[in-house]
């Protein structure tokens, strides 16, 4: 049946371009809005573990100070009396050598001759999601 007319071509199936760069941008703009939501769940987990480090070590120093009659005067007195296995980590500076300790007013410590450390803080200079900095807590 040649009638001078070119065969029917078959439609082909797949996507446009049109239709492929709507998908990319959608998932694009969902990624978009998932990273800040993300980014902000893991900074609670850090501060959540900060405030556990903290309550942690202020409590084993209360604890050694009150069995020792005088307050440590290092971090590594803990681990070395057997009341920590080692120095946490803090979350926000990620090592544990950069803890601040507060040391003891001599007039007010157990031990007047030898005042230890009477608190503990982050390192970090940052601030937390509540606008407060964590060398504060």
């Amino acid at each position: 049946m040649p009638s001078g007319r070119p065969p029917a071509r078959r439609r082909l199936r797949g996507f446009t371009f049109v239709e492929l760069m709507v998908v990319v941008t959608i998932i694009v703009v969902l990624i978009s809005m998932a990273i800040p939501i993300y980014n902000k769940t893991i900074l609670r987990s850090k501060e959540s573990v900060l405030k556990q480090n903290l309550f942690t070590l202020r409590s084993v120093i209360d604890n050694y100070t009150y069995d020792k009659m005088k307050a440590p005067t290092s971090l590594d007195d803990l681990v070395s009396e057997g009341y920590l296995r080692n120095i946490p980590t803090d979350p926000m500076t990620g090592t544990s050598d950069t803890w601040r300790t507060i040391q003891e007013d001599a007039t007010q410590a157990v031990d007047q001759s030898s005042p230890g450390i009477f608190d503990v803080k982050s390192g970090s200079d940052k601030q937390s999601l509540d606008g407060t900095t964590y060398s504060d807590w």
